[in-house]
C-alpha cells in the first residue's frame, strides 16, 4: 500500500471537518511527573463515537456507491461505519462476537445499525461478516483499508502539527490503521519521531509477526482491552509496519489496567483498556531516555461500565 500524501491527508481533514471537530492533545502534568518525561495525551476519546475510528468510516464511506453496508467489529470499526451509514443514508449490519462490550452493542445500536452476535471472537465474527456479505449482497468495510487510514491520518496530522518536536508516539495496534495512519504523517511532514507499536500480552500477534517479519496468528486473544484483541494480522498493515515502526512493546492485562486508573486520576479522562495500552507502554519502556517528549494516543474511551468500576476499585481478577 501507497502511504497517503499530505495533500490526500489534508483533503480527507476538510471531508471530516463538518462532523468530527479536531481533538485535544494536552500536556498534562500529572502524567509527565508519573513518566518521568513531557507526555501529550491526544484525545481521541472525545469524538463523537469516543474513538479515532469514526475519521476512517467517513473518508472510507463517502464515495461508496451503495445502499447496504456489513462489518465486522469489536465496537468501535462497528460504531464508524454506523455513524456514517447515517451520515451517507446507508443501512449498516454489524457483525459482533457473542461476548462484545454491552456499551459498544448500544452505542451501534443508537447509531442505527442493525446487530447480529456471531462467534467467539474477532476472526470468527469477521468471517461470518464476509459470508452475510456475499449471501445478502451487502459491501463489506474491511478493518484495514488505505481508504480508512487516509481519514484516520488525519488524527495524526492534528497532533504532529501542534507537537512536531515529539521524541516518540506510542500507538496501540488492532488491525493497523492507526499505527499506519501515524507513519505516514510523520513522513508526509518529514519528522524524526519514533513510531512504537503496542500490543496486549495477552493479544501478541502483531508483535510476534513484526519479530519474524510475516503473518504470525495466535490462537487466542483474550485480553479485556478488546480494540486490540487480534488473532490474525493484516498482511498489508503488517509490511507497512516493518518498514517503519521502530519496536513493538507488550502490556500486560494489569499495566493496562494501572494505565486506566492513571487516566482516570491524573486526567479525569475515561480511557478503555485498547486506548490506555499506550500510557501502560510508555511507562513500561524500558528503552527510553528520561525526560524526553512522548506521545501517547487514547484511541478510544467506550468501556463497559462494571468492567470500569472494577479496574478502578481494583477488584478486578486477572487470574
Amino acid at each position: 500500500m501507497q502511504l497517503p500524501s499530505l495533500n490526500e491527508i489534508e483533503s480527507a481533514a476538510e471531508l471530516i471537518a463538518p462532523y468530527v471537530s479536531p481533538t485535544p492533545q494536552y500536556q498534562w502534568p500529572l502524567l509527565s511527573d508519573r513518566c518521568n518525561a513531557e507526555v501529550w495525551v491526544k484525545h481521541e476519546n472525545t469524538t463523537p463515537i469516543g474513538s479515532f475510528k469514526i475519521r476512517g468510516g467517513i473518508t472510507y464511506m463517502a464515495d461508496l456507491d451503495t445502499s447496504r453496508v456489513i462489518c465486522a467489529t469489536r465496537g468501535n470499526h462497528g460504531q464508524s461505519v454506523a455513524y456514517a451509514a447515517r451520515i451517507f443514508g446507508m443501512q449498516a449490519t454489524v457483525v459482533v462476537p457473542k461476548d462484545n462490550s454491552a456499551a459498544k452493542n448500544t452505542s451501534m445500536r443508537a447509531f442505527g445499525a442493525t446487530l447480529v452476535e456471531y462467534g467467539r471472537d474477532f476472526t470468527e465474527a469477521h468471517e461470518y461478516a464476509h459470508h452475510l456479505a456475499i449471501e445478502q449482497n451487502f459491501h463489506f468495510v474491511p478493518s484495514f483499508h488505505r481508504n480508512l487510514v487516509v481519514g484516520v491520518a488525519t488524527c495524526g496530522l492534528e497532533l504532529l502539527k501542534c507537537v512536531p518536536e515529539l521524541d516518540e508516539v506510542y500507538v496501540p495496534v488492532g488491525l493497523g490503521s492507526e499505527i499506519c495512519a501515524m507513519i505516514a504523517v510523520r513522513e508526509a511532514l518529514g519528522l524524526k519521531t519514533e513510531i512504537i507499536g503496542v500490543v496486549a500480552d495477552k493479544a501478541p500477534a502483531y508483535a510476534l509477526s513484526f519479530e519474524k517479519g510475516q503473518v504470525v496468528s495466535t490462537d487466542s486473544a483474550d485480553t479485556f482491552a478488546d480494540g486490540v484483541a487480534v488473532r490474525v494480522p493484516d498482511a498489508e498493515a503488517l509490511s507497512i509496519m516493518t518498514q517503519h515502526v521502530s519496536r513493538f512493546i507488550r502490556v500486560t492485562e494489569r499495566e493496562i489496567a494501572d494505565a486506566m486508573r492513571f487516566y482516570f486520576t491524573d486526567t479525569h479522562h475515561v480511557v478503555e483498556g485498547a486506548g490506555a495500552s499506550s500510557l501502560a507502554a510508555l511507562i513500561k519502556d524500558e528503552s527510553r531516555s528520561d525526560n524526553r517528549r512522548a506521545g501517547v494516543i487514547a484511541s478510544g474511551g467506550n468501556v463497559n461500565l462494571d468492567l470500569y468500576w472494577k479496574i478502578l476499585n481494583g477488584s478486578y481478577s486477572f487470574d
